[in-house]
């Protein structure tokens, strides 16, 4: 499911976790993009991105995005949003509730898609 706007990459990544599709979550970055799954520990490329993202999607809670502000030139953009995780169950079975800011940075790709560069889930933004 490519993102054809950077406005809309937050409703298809809240869609894609609640499907529990790591592969589509993993698709919304670049072969070699950066994510924070933890503050202040990117990790970089598709492997790790799905690494990274598959205890986050078996936390199973209910996410919602919230795009704030888009600013584009060219074929960037600079994404800013709002999230929250509710109701999420961690391996213990201990409740998991989460919020933060994400500050993103997408490319347009040849095909007009759009994905992340850089994904910071934890920005102070």
């Amino acid at each position: 499911m490519p993102v054809q706007d950077p406005r809309q990459l937050h409703q298809a990544w809240e869609k894609a976790y609640h499907d529990g599709d790591v592969g589509a979550l993993v698709e919304f970055y670049e072969p070699d993009g950066t994510v924070f799954p933890q503050p202040g520990s990117p990790v970089t490329g598709h492997a790790a991105i799905r690494e990274a993202l598959v205890p986050f999607v078996a936390l199973r809670g209910q996410m919602q995005l919230r795009t704030s502000a888009v600013i584009e030139n060219g074929d960037l953009a600079l994404v800013y949003g709002d999230w929250s995780l509710t109701g999420g169950t961690d391996p213990d079975g201990n409740s998991v509730n989460m919020e933060g800011r994400s500050t993103e940075i997408m490319r347009r790709q040849s095909d007009g898609s759009w994905r992340d560069v850089i994904d910071d889930p934890y920005s102070q933004a």
